[in-house]
């Protein structure tokens, strides 16, 4: 190779190498925009498929983990953390309804479910009443406890929720880890707004719904409730004892499940123009699922004209109504009811089928608010429930037999022994049940109404009574019934009393449960 001439290196310098120099000049330059095949999301549209990812994520984080079971008082019960528009506290007390409280104004609704009765706390709560004047101080802390707990297993579950769903759908950790710290941050905004819109005085205005809604004497009214807050106080740890109670009357009710194929008719009586019945009947119409109502007369007071615009809500209770006349009920009054949609009028022994039942009935031969007229007394209602009897066996002689006979007065339905398998009536304003000589069972309904204005003539005011009768669809006959019974005028109580027929419980003519309540009035 020929040598480079000296003077020639000296001019020019040295001559770099070509294959390092050419590496340090692609090492500094930088590279150029390479062609993308897919086109990227538009960062909004990433933002808003995250927030959904994180919303989706915290609703089942919540639902599957998000609940703690927290004792409060007597009663166990269940917390759980729930999305919502508006926020609030909402109550489920099973039977009786729901009690919702405007506590807060939030994406976020506190449920408390009352699931069942700690046996051993109820039964010291029964056994020494002394403790319901520190009952009050037990269930806020009780509450406390179980919020705390509630808060800490929520942020669990959210965050747990958000970070799970984030990796199913985007495969990378970093994004699902922003899902589960974006959860977090919004449950915190939101019990942060729950705090700051905490409003304590949301218990002086609840809103029932259910069975609860049939007893504003357990609240009183607002200006009574403001006024006197301490009673108040009083009747709502009134109102948990009360419902201590209650669920241990049906927690101990004779085992009977009825199947959905089972008739519920409702049976209700001696109403008297008290409004509140329809409310009550309607709320046992949806909870009990009741397939038709009967109703053994005495609806009104005086059977005048005036009175009959009370009986406009029957068309809307929800189910079919048949009615028998009492002696507070006119023939103006069952004229009026005939007109009505879904009432079926039962008089002279006439018979109807019903929901799958046939009844036949008939109305009380007297009119006792008509003084014009001299009372015709037993004899009369015997004479009544003759022509039903004989109406009975005309029915069953045609091979259409009757199911329930329906009289408002016992004497008349007394008569129909062993052309029936079941009678039902009313008038005395108690309840009771008598298996008659020739088989048949004799159902008496109480006062529906609570005797109506009669609730105030006497030292203690009626209670409110019905009740819901269980009949076998092939076979039509009677397999039980529950009796119930609320508080009267003034009163917070509740009871349900468990009946099964002799066929239902063998070893037994009959069991009955009931609740140890006794009638406190109310302040």
């Amino acid at each position: 190779m020929a040598r480079v001439p000296a003077a020639f290196r000296k001019a020019v310098g040295p001559l770099p190498r070509a294959p390092r120099a050419l590496a340090r000049r692609y090492a500094t330059r930088r590279p150029g925009p390479t062609p993308e095949l897919v086109t990227q999301p538009h960062p909004w549209t990433r933002a808003v498929g995250l927030v959904v990812v994180v919303l989706i994520g915290t609703w089942l984080g919540l639902l599957i983990v998000g609940n703690v079971r927290a004792p409060v008082g007597p009663m166990n019960t269940t917390m759980t953390l729930r999305p919502s528009l508006t926020g609030g506290t909402k109550i489920n007390v099973s039977p009786l309804g729901a009690l919702q409280l405007d506590s807060h104004i939030a994406p976020v609704r506190l449920d408390v479910n009352v699931d069942q009765l700690d046996p051993v706390r109820s039964q010291a709560l029964v056994d020494h009443p002394e403790r319901l004047s520190g009952l009050q101080d037990e269930v806020t802390q009780d509450v406390t406890h179980g919020t705390v707990d509630l808060a800490l297993r929520s942020c669990v579950a959210v965050v747990t929720g958000a970070t799970a769903l984030g990796l199913a759908v985007y495969r990378r950790p970093r994004r699902a880890l922003a899902a589960g710290g974006l959860a977090l941050t919004l449950l915190a905004a939101s019990g942060g707004t729950a705090y700051a819109t905490w409003n304590p005085e949301s218990v002086l205005e609840p809103k029932f719904s259910g069975l609860l809604s049939s007893a504003p004497s357990l609240v009183g009214n607002a200006r009574s409730i403001v006024t006197e807050f301490d009673v108040y106080q009083k009747e709502l740890a009134r109102l948990v004892t009360n419902v201590t109670k209650l669920y241990d009357a049906t927690s101990t009710l004779p085992a009977y499940a009825p199947d959905p194929t089972t008739i519920r008719v409702l049976h209700v009586s001696d109403i008297h123009l008290n409004p509140a019945s329809w409310k009550i009947i309607g709320s046992l119409v949806d909870q009990y699922k009741v397939n038709v109502i009967v109703d053994s007369g005495d609806t009104m007071d005086h059977g005048t004209a005036a009175e009959n615009g009370f009986l406009d809500p029957i068309e809307d209770l929800g189910a079919p109504y048949v009615w028998v006349r009492g002696n507070h009920d006119s023939r103006l009054t069952q004229r009026y009811l005939e007109d009505l949609k879904n009432v079926h009028v039962l008089d002279e022994g006439k018979a109807k089928t019903v929901a799958g039942l046939r009844f036949a009935g008939t109305g009380d031969p007297q009119f006792t608010p008509d003084r014009s007229q001299v009372p015709g007394g037993d004899a009369a209602n015997e004479l009544a429930g003759a022509r039903l009897a004989t109406s009975l066996r005309d029915q069953k002689t045609a091979g259409t037999p009757v199911d329930v006979a329906v009289a408002h007065e016992p004497v008349a339905a007394r008569q129909t022994d062993g052309e029936v398998p079941l009678a039902l009536a009313g008038h005395i304003h108690h309840q009771e049940t008598e298996l008659l000589p020739y088989g048949t069972r004799l159902r008496i309904e109480g006062s529906t109404g609570g005797s109506g204005l009669r609730a105030i003539e006497g030292k203690h005011p009626d209670p409110i009574q019905t009740s819901i009768l269980y009949f076998d669809r092939q076979t039509r006959r009677l397999q039980a019934w529950d009796e119930i019974e609320l508080g009267g005028l003034g009163l917070t109580t509740a009871e349900v009393r468990r009946h099964l027929v002799e066929e239902n419980q063998p070893g037994a003519t009959e069991s009955t449960t009931t609740s140890p309540t006794s009638p406190t009035p109310t302040p």
